[in-house]
């Protein structure tokens, strides 16, 4: 499975924002997300195979607990393809900060 196919999914996308600062449990995943998105613990129990199947995580056995994180090599390889499309959206942004700047600076005036 390609890694777009892999986060196309947004529990499998939301599973890996909760991974982004650190390792957690299964059972802390399976929390958040059982309360999210309404599933059981067996459908993120899946999503979690799914995601370490396809190497975008990784897991560590600690005692009887299963320790989650995100592999960031993966996710390169995605920034990688998209970095050829950011020319269409990085002036539009480098535009708003300007406007942002402008409009501060215009209220700092005015006050």
């Amino acid at each position: 499975m390609h890694a777009f196919d892999v986060l196309g999914d947004p529990v499998r996308r939301r599973i890996l924002e909760l991974l982004v600062d650190g390792e957690q449990t299964s059972g802390a995943v399976c929390a958040i997300i059982t309360e999210e998105f309404r599933i059981t613990q067996p459908a993120v129990s899946q999503h979690l195979k799914v995601l370490r199947d396809n190497g975008l995580t990784t897991v560590r056995p600690e005692g009887t607990r299963r320790l989650y994180a995100v592999n960031p090599e993966p996710l390169r390889e995605v920034d990688d393809w998209i970095d050829r499309f950011r020319r269409f959206w990085t002036p539009h942004l480098d535009a708003l900060a300007t406007e942002i700047a402008r409009g501060k600076r215009e209220r700092r005036k005015q006050q």
